[in-house]
């Protein structure tokens, strides 16, 4: 009822205007000109506004420019976040200078060349010099573009296994992440969808020798200086690893595995205390503090102080909580990223640990006679359609 009420009163809007039209047309002189055809004061006003609207414009965009750049992210952490920054702002720089050049030359040459009809407009057919001008200026721009991001895109894929990079593996689902290191051989176990039961939540198979050591964790530690080489698998939809910080993303694809690399260069502790991001956390625990107010007033608990800390996105929309499928990263010193590895449990102990407690017990039956009695699993994993995909291929 009342989307009609509104389709209703819309109507008779759109009436009552078509009406006051008319009337002002009646209320128009006499002696008013009401061709449809552009006089010279209608040109000399469209040029007019043509020139104020560029101005405007253009007032816009500094502005916006300055007043958006206190969202930008802080200086990369990574090792080829520079390179990725550069080709960016360069890329951003190109199309700058084209925009402003043309938009100003269009909407000045639309006032300085308005309808005057005691001028003839000039008719000029092609000029092959001019053609050729602005053809190949963009194309040996846009080649130089491509070549240089074709470049860095290759120097920041290309991660040289002598410098014993690190092995962790992103087992993305909805809506969580889960991270797998390689252990001390450095080499990633087997794993398929089809050996999720229990405890094993990514598939490892337990029969392949590079899995014992393998350390699965919610928390994603990465020792700065140190390159990493990620293998990511997914277990249902399409989701996206998305590390702002780091200036890095690859898709992670169900049914195989991509991968990508990087190098931390900015601990967690050393962006925290950085003077961006020390303005930042204070900039946001202010509204906190603020909106805290207005929930304190209506019996609700208040917020949490915000400290930062890395994350791991998703950048793909994969279902309902895609918002909040992420991971906490913690880039830290290689002393204590080894403290931390060396108090994790490698596979093999969390596989026999299960083991144990599924092991049958003997219980004593009122006769006297012992029987076995098994006891069920504490805990079972969940089927999903993708177990009967084949995802899993050897690291």
């Amino acid at each position: 009822m009342t989307v009609f009420l509104v389709i209703v009163v819309l109507a008779l809007l759109a009436v009552t205007g078509w009406q006051m039209s008319k009337i002002f047309q009646l209320s128009k002189r006499p002696d008013t000109d009401t061709s449809q055809v552009a006089n010279d004061k209608d040109n000399n006003t469209q040029g007019l506004f043509m020139f104020i609207f560029v101005i405007m414009f253009f007032a816009l965009m500094i502005y916006c420019f300055w007043y958006y750049s206190q969202f930008y992210l802080p200086g990369a952490a990574s090792e080829h976040g520079s390179q990725y920054d550069s080709l960016m702002f360069i890329s951003i720089a190109v199309i700058m200078t084209v925009q402003v050049i043309t938009q100003a030359l269009l909407f000045y040459f639309a006032y300085k060349y308005r309808g005057n009809k005691r001028q003839k407009a000039l008719f000029y057919a092609d000029n092959d010099r001019l053609e050729f001008i602005w053809t190949i200026i963009p194309v040996i721009v846009l080649a130089g573009l491509i070549l240089y991001g074709l470049f860095t895109w290759s120097n920041i894929m290309n991660v040289n296994e002598e410098d014993n990079p690190l092995v962790v593996e992103l087992y993305a689902q909805q809506f969580s992440w889960t991270a797998r290191y390689a252990g001390e051989d450095n080499t990633l176990g087997k794993a398929n969808v089809r050996f999720i039961e229990g405890v094993n939540t990514v598939g490892v198979d337990q029969t392949d020798s590079y899995a014992e050591d393998d350390i699965v964790a919610t928390e994603l530690h990465l020792p700065v200086g140190r390159p990493v080489i990620f293998k990511l698998r997914s277990q249902d939809v399409l989701h996206s690893a998305y590390f702002p910080h780091f200036r890095a993303q690859m898709n992670v694809v169900p049914g195989m595995i991509t991968q990508f690399g990087f190098t931390p260069t900015i601990t967690t502790e050393d962006m925290r205390s950085s003077q961006y991001m020390e303005d930042k956390v204070r900039n946001i625990n202010e509204i906190r503090k603020d909106n805290s107010k207005t929930l304190i007033a209506n019996g609700e608990a208040p917020l949490d102080s915000y400290e930062f800390d890395y994350y791991l996105l998703c950048n793909k929309i994969c279902g309902i909580a895609h918002y909040n499928m992420q991971m906490k990263i913690v880039v830290e010193s290689p002393e204590d990223y080894q403290e931390w590895i060396e108090e994790q449990t490698t596979f093999k102990e969390t596989m026999a640990t299960e083991a144990a407690q599924n092991e049958p017990v003997e219980v004593q039956d009122p006769g006297g006679q012992e029987e076995e009695q098994w006891d069920p699993p504490k805990e079972v994993g969940e089927t999903t359609e993708a177990m009967d995909q084949d995802q899993g291929v050897e690291n």
